[in-house]
């Protein structure tokens, strides 16, 4: 007849990911015929719990390069975009104690979309996260009370062994 312990240890209750896409605009003080170029830096981020919901913020800074004055001079605006998304993650159990909330960016912000329109630059920041709900849990195993049977080696394997042992094949390689 089996027996049961408890073995209460780390594990990934609950995982989850998410792309969003989020439009912002900018309005700098010369007026932009074009956007030339778009990239995102200094991307911070961290996830905290409020009851079922992931509560994620965080934050990168824009650069746009764009032309203006007809196309005959480049400037580069800066921005910096703050967030805040909520994600819904489901648990598969429940835990013992303290949770940690891991966030992984799983695709960088990345600018998709970029357009002038009357003078300002709109622009569409893609970007996917990963979430994770980590968690001591508990895990019921079964025990055995019987125990396999040891195979015993008899003297036969052992000169067996020493028998086929070369004790001069490291002279012999040197030979070669």
């Amino acid at each position: 007849m089996a027996s049961y312990k408890e073995i209460v240890t780390k594990a990934v209750l609950g995982k989850g990911r998410k792309t969003f896409y989020t439009e912002y605009e900018i309005k700098p003080e010369i007026e932009p015929t074009a956007v030339l170029g778009c990239w995102i830096i200094n991307h911070t981020f961290q996830g905290r719990r409020e009851g079922n919901k992931i509560i994620l913020t965080g934050s990168f800074d824009t650069n746009i390069w764009y032309s203006c004055e007809g196309d005959t001079k480049t400037e580069v605006i800066r921005q910096n975009n703050t967030y805040t998304e909520i994600v819904t993650v489901h648990k598969n159990s429940t835990t013992e104690g303290e949770e940690e909330i891991i966030v992984r960016s799983l695709k960088n912000p990345t600018v998709t979309k970029a357009d002038v329109k009357d003078g300002t630059i709109i622009y569409t920041v893609e970007k996917e996260l990963g979430i994770e709900i980590v968690g001591d849990t508990k895990v019921k195993i079964s025990i055995e009370d019987g125990e396999d049977p040891w195979e015993e080696i008899g003297p036969d394997i052992n000169t067996e062994i020493d028998q086929s042992v070369n004790e001069d094949y490291l002279n012999e390689k040197k030979s070669d």
